[in-house]
Order: C-alpha cells, then structure tokens, then sequence
C-alpha cells in the first residue's frame, strides 16, 4: 500500500469512529424496491421512523427496521448512555446495489430468457441534531 492511501485509510478510519452508522449488506431484494422505503425515512426523528417502518406494507420494511435498531444501539454503545425521545435523527441513508446473480430460463422455440437477481446494500447513519454538519 502506497503511503498517500494509507493516510487516507488512516484518516477514513478516524472519522468512522466519530460516526454512527450500521449497514446491510447482500438483501436479496431489488435496490429499486428498497429505495422506495429508505425514501420514506430519510431525515426523521428515529421513533417516528421506527413506527412509519413497523406500519409499512412493503418486504424492504422489515430490515431497514432491523438496521435503525442496530444503528441506535451502536450510538448508545459508543455514548454510554440511552438515546432520549426526539434525540436521534437519521442523517443519512442510501440503498446501493449489490451482486446480481444471473439465472436462465427457458423460453419458447429453444431460446432462453436471463433471470436478473438483484440485492442491495444499505447503509444508515444517525445522530443528534446538534452534531449535524
């Protein structure tokens, strides 16, 4: 490794470490699905969005839900301390696209029709409206 990208990773890995976040890698679901539902709560207060994904009808729901709870957790962890209501807002959200597999499937007169599996990656950042940049 050249020494400019060490200083970089070093200093990548600093901010992480300032920053609270969790990600979800390899959702068998499309990052179009998903994207729709990480649109719904991105920017609210962390109860509110809690609620808003306990209630939505859409599949891509549940694991945003799992990964706000992981996100709150790992602010609580690294602050020592319970998060208060109306304390934590999510600052940042974004739904990437992840490995595709890629599957045939027969078609008439001997042809055959590619199958394209998508998954996602998401990832969430919370924190407090007075550390926001």
């Amino acid at each position: 490794m050249g020494a400019r990208k060490r200083l970089s990773a070093e200093k990548h890995k600093e901010a992480q470490k300032t920053q609270y976040f969790a990600k979800l890698q390899n959702i068998p679901s499309s990052p179009r699905k998903m994207r729709l539902v990480v649109d719904l709560v991105r920017g609210m207060e962390v109860n509110r969005a809690l609620g808003v994904l306990k209630f939505s009808e859409k599949a891509a729901a549940a694991p945003i839900e799992k990964l706000l709870r992981s996100a709150i957790a790992n602010w609580e962890q690294k602050n020592e301390r319970k998060a208060e209501a109306g304390e934590l807002f999510i600052t940042k959200i974004y739904c990437d696209g992840g490995a595709t597999l890629k599957r045939m499937r027969p078609a008439p007169q001997g042809r055959g029709y590619r199958i394209r599996k998508r998954s996602n990656h998401v990832t969430l950042f919370v924190d407090t409206k007075t550390n926001e940049k």
